[in-house]
């Protein structure tokens, strides 16, 4: 994993039975572009990508045992003879998939996507194509079949992972470029051609064998080396698939990862469909022994930021060597879980609207004539200004906790130029709930829009 950065029709969702309840929810969003050109959906079976939005993302290997990193080989600088003995410790037997579903759906997450291959070449399935796999180790179980069987039994949609450089297949052309070994180790015939037949029969058994996939996320494509031809065979086998952009082309979505993307942190709005992804972890996406966790307020403003302009998010943790997730990414998922149960209406069929405000630090969603304010920036003091809103909503309440908020429409004295009043969310617990991301529901009686362009009368300067 590394710097640089998945959708379901109305006719598809019915095949899911957790997918069903969304049919509602596309159809309010089947206009949802908010830039001029990008698509709203694709009208095929990758919608469901716009409808969940939120996933977990998984990086699980034999990095985990030394639990250091995911590039333990390249960043430890092991000698693969040495690395690939972790094989013969590679016993997972706490490994249960359905525990990481448990964790995934009470984090309100909707899909999963798990590292098949990372780069160090082995592989969490029963591939025909290398014996570095997870069949050839103590545990002797397919990983993979394990996790698709339960995602398919509770209609979760499941997304894999895989990447392009790998240090332990003999044809890849390690050269020492970014995130390659130095160069060829005893025994590699580098052969780039060669390399792609083995990773074109991969893909195969990946798209073939393990029944309906939901995306395919390639990563780390070093020689920037370009062939559709290899999404059109994962389409062909997999049409629900959405395709990342680190592949053979340019897939479907865009992936900022981590705060790498400064542009896509700060950007307004996104011209093509995207999904961010984070670690629980600073240091590592795999499993690391002494981990330095993100504070609870990092990731959750991170989440907040980009679904509210209408962005996938993947946050991922790394199991541990024993198949168990560690418990501090668990309680730090139950965390942001619990924010996101509270708020997440304010996400799940709803569509950006900043660009009805002024204010720079705050971002907006809506749902018909509710507008929701999201406070993913800290706001420097205890009100925020909504201009050029001068209408009072009906009714303001703060998500977090259910509690009202008190809205004020009067003049103050930093509007002495213009001479109005503009809407205000007053007295809000900036401090109380300084951990988290505050978001208000103003429910108005007519369309935001006219809200936000409506010129107040003088019996509208009213404090509520």
């Amino acid at each position: 994993m590394k710097r640089r950065s998945f959708l379901k029709t109305a006719a598809a969702a019915a095949a899911m039975p957790s997918v069903a309840p969304l049919i509602a929810v596309a159809a309010s969003t089947e206009k949802r572009a908010t830039v001029p050109g990008r698509i709203a959906r694709f009208g095929d079976g990758r919608d469901w990508f716009f409808d969940r939005r939120f996933g977990m993302f998984v990086h699980w290997g034999l990095y985990a045992i030394p639990g250091f990193h995911e590039q333990h080989q390249w960043r430890k600088r092991v000698p693969r003879a040495e690395y690939v003995k972790l094989a013969a410790q590679w016993n997972p037997v706490k490994y249960d998939p359905d525990a990481w579903l448990d964790l995934l759906e009470r984090t309100g997450m909707k899909y999963i996507c798990l590292t098949t291959k990372h780069h160090d070449g082995f592989c969490l399935w029963d591939t025909k194509q290398t014996t570095y796999n997870t069949m050839n180790t103590p545990f002797g179980k397919d990983v993979l079949r394990m996790l698709a069987d339960a995602c398919h039994r509770r209609g979760i949609p499941l997304c894999l992972y895989y990447s392009i450089a790998d240090w332990h297949q003999p044809n890849y052309p390690n050269q020492g470029r970014h995130h390659e070994l130095a160069g060829p180790e005893p025994g590699d015939q580098p052969d780039w051609g060669k390399y792609l037949d083995f990773l074109r029969a991969q893909v195969r058994e990946l798209c073939t064998n393990y029944g309906e996939l939901h995306g395919f996320w390639w990563d780390m494509n070093v020689p920037q080396h370009k062939d559709p031809s290899i999404s059109a065979m994962i389409r062909q086998l997999q049409p629900k698939a959405v395709i990342n952009n680190r592949g053979f082309d340019d897939g479907d979505f865009g992936t900022p990862e981590r705060d790498y993307d400064k542009k896509s942190g700060d950007a307004a709005a996104f011209d093509r469909p995207t999904e961010a992804c984070q670690s629980v972890g600073a240091e590592s996406w795999g499993y690391r022994k002494d981990e330095d966790y993100y504070t609870d307020r990092h990731i959750i403003r991170s989440i907040d930021r980009y679904l509210a302009r209408d962005a996938n998010y993947l946050l991922n943790v790394g199991p541990m060597p024993d198949g168990t997730i560690a418990p501090e990414a668990v309680a730090i998922l139950d965390r942001v879980g619990a924010w996101y149960e509270k708020v997440k209406e304010s996400f799940e069929g709803a569509e950006p609207a900043s660009k009805l405000v002024q204010n720079p630090g705050v971002t907006l969603t809506r749902r018909g004539n509710d507008l929701y304010v999201h406070l993913s920036v800290d706001p420097p003091t205890d009100a925020v200004k909504l201009k050029p809103f001068r209408v009072a909503p009906k009714r303001a309440t703060l998500l977090n906790d259910g509690r009202p908020v008190e809205v004020a429409l009067d003049m103050v004295p930093s509007d002495h130029v213009e001479q109005k009043g503009y809407l205000r969310l007053r007295k809000l617990p900036t401090n109380e709930m300084a951990n988290t991301v505050l978001v208000a529901k103003l429910e108005f009686d007519r369309p935001v829009e006219a809200a936000a362009g409506a010129v107040g009368a003088d019996d509208d300067m009213r404090r509520r």
